[in-house]
């Protein structure tokens, strides 16, 4: 069964099996929007029938004795029996009926519903885009790549005035805040990016250190 085929990753099955509302319903969705359509509900005489039958069994019982029970046997047994054949039937049904919502891409042979459809060209939208809707986007793309390139330049531009070889601390050895290359620390107000002095000889002393370097004096 081709259709089958075709709806075979875009419907879902909403049959119920048992109980008075046992009955036929699928959903269909589209290939590229997802929006859905449901067929309309068929209920199944089979198991509805045998539903009633086993509501009635305590009266079945105290009438017939052991043939009450026989008599909900047999309609679950058609009832069970029924089901796959009458499913079958009515997922042809809603499946003649889910075409007449989508429509057939000669392309992608995805099926799409009437917004993802370019009826012009016979394709969906995800083969054959919208003329004017990919123009205007692709005027936005020009316009942000234009912006993004004139931001660089102002950049570029500002960088000029940007010394490189000044020293900068990211984190204060002090306090551990995160101090983005200030001059001072923000969290304690440590002046950054000097070196600490030794006391005794006033030598520069590396963070870290456990003596002076120039004179080893214990710091």
């Amino acid at each position: 069964m081709s259709s089958e085929i075709y709806f075979s990753h875009n419907y879902r099955d909403l049959c119920e099996r048992s109980g008075t509302g046992a009955g036929f319903q699928f959903e269909f969705s589209c290939s590229r929007c997802f929006d859905t359509w449901r067929s309309p509900f068929e209920a199944y005489a089979g198991e509805r029938a045998a539903s009633w039958l086993r509501k009635g069994t305590d009266v079945a019982w105290s009438l017939l004795g052991n043939t009450g029970r026989g008599v909900t046997s047999a309609a679950d047994g058609l009832a069970g029996a029924g089901w796959g054949q009458a499913r079958d039937q009515a997922f042809q049904r809603a499946i003649s009926n889910a075409q007449g919502h989508f429509n057939r891409c000669a392309r992608c042979t995805d099926y799409v519903c009437g917004r993802c459809w370019n009826a012009a060209q016979g394709l969906c939208l995800h083969c054959a885009p919208d003329t004017a809707a990919e123009a205007m986007a692709a005027q936005q793309r020009g316009l942000n790549d234009m912006a993004s390139q004139r931001a660089y330049a102002a950049g570029q531009h500002a960088g000029q005035d940007y010394d490189p070889t000044t020293a900068r601390q990211l984190v204060c050895p002090q306090c551990r805040t995160e101090t983005r290359g200030a001059a001072y620390c923000s969290g304690c107000g440590y002046h950054l990016a000097q070196s600490a002095r030794c006391t005794a000889c006033s030598a520069a002393v590396p963070d870290g250190a456990a003596f002076c370097p120039g004179c080893g004096t214990r710091r």
